[in-house]
């Protein structure tokens, strides 16, 4: 069967894959990979005996009751795509489905909660962001990128999240729908590590930073190594606003053993407290965690590459002290 090579994002505010909507919203952010969900009321009332609930969404869907499931989205989704075309569009992706399997889920906010499922075959992958009252926010039906390759190999070392207190994974794994990076190379394993409390990575007003639980937060070396780049001079953004033109921001790269460089980057300008030429041990502080660079909200963003050069290097594969592969959805320390 052929699937569309492009992804379908089916929006309560229309078709839109991964993009910004206008009016209110609620953001979860992790450097130009914003999800942004309508915070519209102009939802379509189902009885509650009759809403799909999140966890029985994929057998629904793959049942092939569509009729059931546009009920539940928005009267604006509704308005720029009609049942005839929702049912044309999620037949033809389901041809030759037998099952989807569950692979993260997390609350968003108070009313919000995303769900994402892949197939059996690990080629085609649904994302759908349920909010209150069951209303479908957000349905996404995609072909999964895949990179066999590269996915078999992992780096020589063995690295530790660079955190001393519980982070969550906003963006880490092995296809776009829970890494936004991993259809590019260079980026392809990276991760992106926000602090969440309760739904919610800050407090008070969104457009400053300090009410944002990361920023400010330490962060550390990954491994032992020899620090070979600092950039620390950089203005932190406003919350929404990025740098596009300097994408790292504040950042560290660290040559380690085997040819292997770490780069963490989005430091809070002149908060790095060591130097290029300086031996550090993993563990060991580099600076705070900022909101510089190609980046929307505090946060940091880790990978390993082969290859000092952050833009013509490849990412690699991460393999973790602790013996585990953190995903999407997951809390680490």
């Amino acid at each position: 069967m052929k699937v569309k090579s492009s992804i379908v994002a089916l929006i309560a505010a229309g078709i839109l894959p991964f993009s910004a909507m206008s009016g209110q919203s609620a953001n979860l952010m992790g450097d130009t990979g914003t999800i942004e969900i309508s915070q519209r009321t102009d939802v379509q009332k189902v009885k509650k005996k009759d809403r799909i609930l999140p966890e029985e969404f994929n057998e629904v869907f793959l049942q092939g009751d569509y009729s059931r499931i546009y009920r539940q989205t928005t009267e604006q989704f509704q308005q720029n795509v009609s049942l005839d075309d929702f049912e044309q569009l999620a037949e033809s992706f389901n041809q030759g489905v037998t099952r989807y399997n569950l692979e993260t889920s997390f609350r968003m906010n108070k009313h919000m909660k995303r769900f994402v499922w892949v197939d059996g075959a690990e080629t085609r992958g649904v994302q759908v962001v349920f909010g209150k009252h069951g209303t479908i926010q957000l349905l996404q039906l995609a072909p999964l990128a895949s990179y066999p390759e590269t996915d078999q190999l992992y780096t020589d070392n063995k690295y530790s999240m660079p955190i001393n207190d519980e982070w969550f994974v906003f963006w880490g794994g092995t296809n776009q729908f829970i890494n936004y990076h991993y259809v590019t190379a260079t980026q392809r394993y990276a991760y992106d590590l926000v602090m969440m409390k309760n739904g919610s990575t800050h407090h008070g007003n969104p457009k400053m930073n300090k009410h944002y639980y990361a920023f400010g937060e330490e962060v550390l070396a990954p491994a032992d190594g020899e620090v070979i780049e600092v950039v620390n001079d950089i203005n932190d953004n406003i919350p929404g606003g990025m740098n596009s033109e300097k994408p790292l921001g504040n950042h560290v790269i660290i040559k380690h053993e085997n040819g292997e460089y770490s780069l963490l980057a989005h430091f809070k300008k002149n908060s790095i407290v060591v130097k290029p030429g300086d031996h550090v041990e993993k563990g060991e502080l580099l600076g705070q965690c900022g909101n510089s660079g190609n980046s929307s909200e505090p946060h940091i963003h880790f990978q390993v590459m082969d290859s000092p050069n952050v833009f013509e290097g490849n990412s690699i594969r991460i393999q973790f002290e602790i013996g585990e592969e953190p995903i999407q959805g997951d809390f680490v320390r």
